[in-house]
Order: structure tokens, then C-alpha cells, then sequence
């Protein structure tokens, strides 16, 4: 039996290291204003997502006319759904500028 390489385990994890490394240098080499940096791109991203949630509702709205009960309740879970996903980012934002404000104060 041929053994396999320990360097094919590490294949998959590739793409959890590429996408940790910005955060991880961020913080890294910016310390806490990195993390505010950070907790500000995640607020924006949560901005977005809730945006074009609503985007795409109210042009599924205009574009098709008011659907039957059983369409627009799927319509608005979809919409409800995208509106808590955005929410949570929201949070882990604000979390993050909290945290690296007080790293201000508690550090300096």
C-alpha cells in the first residue's frame, strides 16, 4: 500500500487560511484600530446584504405585480431571513468597533 501525503490533508484547509489571513494581518499589524477597521467592514457588509434584500423584494414587487398569498409569504421569509443574516453581521460589527474602542482606552 502506497501512503499518502500529509501535504494533501492541508489542501482543503487552503482556502480558511487565505480568507483568516486579512483579518489576522489587519489586526496584527493595526492592533485595535484594526479590529475598529474591521468591526466597520463587517457593519457595511451587513448594510449591504440588508439593501439588496430589500432591493430585490420591492423589484420582485414592481416588476411581477403583488404575487398570491403562498408567493409573497415566500417572498417575505426570503426577505426576513436575508434582514436577520444582515442584523447579526450588524451586531459582530458594532461588537468589534466596541472592543477595539475600549482596547484604546484600556491599553493607552
Amino acid at each position: 500500500m502506497r501512503r499518502q501525503s500529509e501535504t494533501l490533508l492541508l489542501v482543503p484547509l487552503l482556502p480558511v487560511f487565505l480568507l483568516g489571513m486579512f483579518p489576522m494581518l489587519l489586526i496584527g499589524l493595526l492592533g485595535f484600530f484594526g479590529l475598529i477597521i474591521l468591526g466597520i467592514l463587517l457593519v457595511c457588509v451587513g448594510l449591504t446584504l440588508a439593501l439588496e434584500a430589500h432591493g430585490e423584494f420591492n423589484e420582485e414587487i414592481i416588476v411581477h405585480g403583488y404575487a398570491r398569498g403562498s408567493e409573497r409569504a415566500t417572498q417575505v421569509s426570503h426577505l426576513r431571513a436575508a434582514t436577520r443574516s444582515a442584523a447579526a453581521l450588524d451586531v459582530a460589527g458594532i461588537a468589534l468597533v466596541v472592543a477595539g474602542i475600549l482596547g484604546f482606552f484600556w491599553a493607552g
